[in-house]
């Protein structure tokens, strides 16, 4: 394929313009709270830095996630369309092209899936086969919905068969996928919730001694015993952290 048709990589977040700058802030404001709880030291934001990059690169991972979970949600509605095109008397090349329209009234112009349907668009004009287009977006979408899709479409366009058919059981058994996500997402919300708040509990019971009883925990600052003490501290709350979000992505895994 041209290589100037290849566009958004899904794998990775397409930042917003002032995003980036404000989940930069966000990642430094977690360092700076572990910082002062931890050492109350600004000279320790520079060792912890660490921290915060591997948080920036957790929330940009979540945000590609659901983003790609957004892509596949309009790709179903899509390919519902193009079904209900090619019943109408379209060649499946043209009920592509036309969907377009369905997309923008149902997402808005600036949606994940019409500018996919104007690379499509663009591709098909060039006669780029419709079949490489639907595997590049699969390739680059990390969808397994689109990918499982783009497979049989390519399997039933060089063997015959009913496309309309084909695409409309396609688009149902994508809808049966997502909705399972959702699902699961669903009953996990009180677990993510809980998982949450108890992230945030070891901070809250510092801040209220802190608060309640100047002076208490002087001695684990600035000292080598008490910065040796509070750094053990510090990896098993991270050990806790990152044991309870493997947990949490098995339990998904297993559901899914």
């Amino acid at each position: 394929m041209d290589t100037s048709l290849k566009r958004q990589d899904y794998h990775r977040y397409a930042w917003k313009r002032g995003e980036r700058a404000g989940t930069v802030l966000i990642c430094a404001g977690i360092t700076g709270i572990i910082a002062y709880f931890f050492y109350r030291s600004f000279w320790a934001l520079i060792p912890l830095s660490g921290i915060g990059v591997l948080a920036f690169i957790q929330m940009e991972r979540g945000k590609a996630e659901k983003m790609r979970e957004e892509l596949s949600g309009q790709f179903r509605e899509c390919i519902l369309s193009v079904a209900t095109l090619l019943q109408a008397g379209y060649a499946v090349e043209n009920a592509f092209m036309e969907c377009r329209q369905d997309m923008a009234l149902m997402y808005g112009e600036d949606a994940l899936i019409c500018r996919e349907l104007n690379y499509i668009k663009r591709g098909l004009k060039i006669n780029i086969v419709l079949e490489e287009l639907l595997e590049d977006l699969a390739a680059r979408s990390g969808c397994e919905e689109i990918t499982q899709f783009a497979q049989i479409f390519a399997l039933v366009k060089r063997n015959g068969g009913n496309m309309a058919e084909v695409i409309r059981s396609a688009a149902s058994q994508v809808g049966r996928q997502i909705e399972l996500k959702q699902e699961v997402q669903i009953l996990l919300g009180g677990k993510k919730m809980e998982l949450a708040i108890m992230k945030m509990m070891p901070f809250g019971i510092l801040l209220y001694i802190d608060i309640g009883n100047r002076g208490y925990f002087d001695s684990l600052y600035h000292n080598l015993t008490g910065i040796a003490i509070m750094t053990g501290c510090l990896g098993v709350y991270l050990g806790a952290y990152l044991l309870g979000e493997r947990i949490m992505k098995g339990i998904t895994a297993e559901m899914v």
